[in-house]
């Protein structure tokens, strides 16, 4: 099933097909490389979404409906024949397999972020959204233990901007934009270390909430 949006459709055939090849080594790569499943996504432009639903929810952030998802340890040859399905659908990771995300605003993470790498601690990917949020990559399992975290560091009660993504959800990955506002970008990129093995949030936890309560402040 073809799946295109007027943005896309508009590209002369140099400029996609350098977009393509683009897309289609990122897709290998997180499948190949960094061992994700990858999930082809909508798009948006001017505010409507690609699924073509007018009153759709989250315009050009959730999966294709009617696409199946690349399964981490495709290679260049399988990503590039399934995404070839889907022309122009966004790079989507589906969050609670590999990885669970803490989200904080985009500032206080990138503060986080110098103070954590001083600290010595280690660290996942880390990428920013055109919306202004952080998003670090952690281990399964975060977004169950978050509230139990918060409160053994005495943070339960405080008025915190952060937030953890769990099963269930997807998040726009780079290059690919997110709902039309411009495209999601690393930070900090996954490695072969961190890829397949990122951190507990409790150790990242702490810095997180002290930064984001002290940015809120």
């Amino acid at each position: 099933m073809g799946f295109t949006i007027g943005g896309i459709r508009e590209m002369r055939s140099g400029s996609r097909r350098r977009v393509r090849t683009s897309e289609c080594t990122a897709v290998a790569e997180y499948t190949g490389l960094w061992g994700w499943d990858v999930v082809p996504g909508a798009r948006a432009a001017s505010g409507r979404c690609s699924c073509g639903d007018p009153a759709c929810a989250a315009p050009g952030a959730h999966p294709l409906s009617f696409a199946e998802e690349v399964p981490a340890g495709a290679g260049l040859d399988d990503a590039t024949k399934a995404w070839d399905r889907y022309p122009g659908a966004a790079l989507l990771l589906p969050v609670g397999r590999f990885f669970d995300v803490l989200e904080v605003a985009e500032a206080a993470g990138r503060r986080a972020l110098v103070r954590l790498e001083r600290m010595g601690l280690p660290l996942g990917p880390v990428c920013a959204t055109p919306t202004g949020r952080a998003r670090f990559f952690v281990a399964p399992g975060a977004a169950a233990e978050l509230p139990r975290l918060l409160y053994r560091m005495g943070w339960d009660d405080a008025d915190l901007d952060l937030h953890c993504l769990g099963p269930g959800t997807h998040i726009t990955a780079p290059p690919s934009d997110l709902g039309g506002l411009g495209p999601v970008r690393w930070l900090r990129p996954p490695t072969l270390d961190t890829a397949g093995a990122p951190p507990q949030a409790r150790l990242l936890l702490g810095t997180l909430a002290y930064i984001c309560h002290r940015t809120h402040a």
